[in-house]
């Protein structure tokens, strides 16, 4: 790309980052960012040589000729969030993920974003949607941009990745996050219908992973796929990236729960409908502690309390953020789990029941969870199988004894045997 030389005054902004020398000759701005918030610390007054504004589409060849761009994007990702952008925010969209999946520096943004008035506000608003739509960028950290003026005018945006790791590093570690995800996909059956791949997907990252606050790398998904400890962000993108390469739609959910604490979770498409999944509330090793109510004792593995819920069902206890995506109305029960697999109750119903029991039996399943519809439903169940101690008509408790945990604002039941 050609550069005209012309006199001037540069100004470079500098947040949390050293400078280097530059050329050029219009008003110029370099802001880093990642992912904590950062504050001007100082700046600095230079000559430079100016340069031309960028046009026409972004290529490969402007980005880093040592990795191709297929090197680490998948081409099975949903993008839900880029569908929430109007066109013009696309192209930028395209771009930054072209410029993040090729460890790209210094790439000028497409001039249509510039000439629509989108700003630096918008490159912060539209990375964050590259990131959640593509959890295979886990070498990410963050970005930095170069404005360039010409009086108050934009006249072009430079974007630069920022990386956690060189290329070669993340290269190792993405055959790595491959080859595991290639063993944990063939665990699942040909020809599953998505209700099977969305529940499989479910119980194997919990089954894999334990919540670990401690554990490295554990915004992303290599925290889950290889050192199997993470928290819940890393959970969710695991989840999105093997139902994305199973054919299911699925998105990253930013919010807050009960407590206040943020959270991350996700949507599910699933035969047409949408539906919310939290792996992470369901692992046993998320829920188990001290202010649990088990006393440190054993816990299912799995809790289906969280797995394919409705709207009304997830903001019991889940808040979705001031800045997250735009969600559709999660109103379908037909892939719910108590729903499809026959444990979802209106009332006690000693036959629903009997079956309930019996194919868990069949399945070898230690521990059995009953939901209800509405509340006079769970006090019902609650009466017949636990004042009335009916539970012991369908579980055997040979020389145990049944254990059992209530879920007073899921509306649901789980019973199991112990010796302890």
């Amino acid at each position: 790309m050609k550069r005209r030389v012309c006199l001037g005054l540069i100004i470079q902004v500098l947040l949390c980052l050293s400078l280097s020398g530059c050329t050029g000759d219009d008003i110029l701005e370099e802001i880093p960012r990642d992912f904590a918030a950062v504050s001007a610390e100082g700046e600095s007054l230079q000559e430079d040589v100016a340069d031309e504004r960028y046009s026409g589409e972004l290529t490969a060849e402007d980005c880093s000729d040592t990795l191709k761009i297929t090197d680490f994007l998948r081409e099975d990702s949903y993008e839900y969030a880029r569908k929430c952008l109007n066109d013009t925010e696309q192209l930028w969209y395209d771009d930054i993920k072209m410029i993040l999946g090729s460890y790209g520096e210094k790439v000028f943004l497409n001039e249509a974003g510039v000439n629509e008035a989108l700003d630096e506000t918008d490159i912060d608003r539209i990375f964050q949607y590259v990131l959640n739509d593509h959890p295979e960028l886990f070498y990410v950290e963050g970005y930095s941009y170069t404005k360039y003026k010409k009086g108050d005018a934009i006249t072009a945006l430079e974007f630069t990745g920022t990386y956690s790791m060189d290329k070669e590093t993340a290269a190792d570690r993405y055959r790595v996050i491959e080859a595991v995800v290639s063993e944990v996909l063939s665990g699942l059956d040909e020809g599953a219908d998505q209700y099977t791949k969305v529940k499989y997907v479910y119980e194997r990252i919990i089954r894999d992973t334990d919540y670990d606050l401690s554990a490295p790398d554990n915004q992303n998904i290599y925290s889950v796929f290889v050192n199997h400890r993470s928290v819940c962000q890393g959970y969710a993108k695991a989840v999105q990236y093997l139902l994305n390469r199973l054919g299911v739609e699925s998105a990253l959910v930013l919010g807050t729960v009960d407590t206040g604490e943020g959270h991350a979770w996700n949507l599910v498409k699933i035969d047409g409908s949408y539906y919310y999944l939290d792996a992470t509330w369901g692992d046993a090793s998320y829920r188990t502690d001290e202010s649990d109510g088990t006393g440190g004792t054993f816990m299912p593995e799995i809790n289906y309390d969280y797995l394919n819920v409705t709207t009304a069902e997830l903001l019991k206890t889940h808040r979705l953020g001031e800045n997250c995506l735009p969600m559709p109305a999660c109103v379908a029960t037909e892939a719910n789990y108590y729903f499809r697999e026959g444990a979802l109750f209106s009332g006690y119903d000693k036959e629903q029941m009997k079956a309930l029991f019996d194919k868990a039996k069949e399945q070898g399943k230690s521990d059995i969870t009953v939901k209800c519809a509405d509340e006079e439903s769970y006090h019902q169940v609650m009466s017949a199988l636990i004042g009335n101690q009916e539970i012991f008509d369908y579980l055997d408790d040979a020389d145990g004894k049944v254990a059992y945990a209530q879920n007073d604002n899921q509306l649901s039941l789980t019973f199991w045997v112990t010796n302890e």
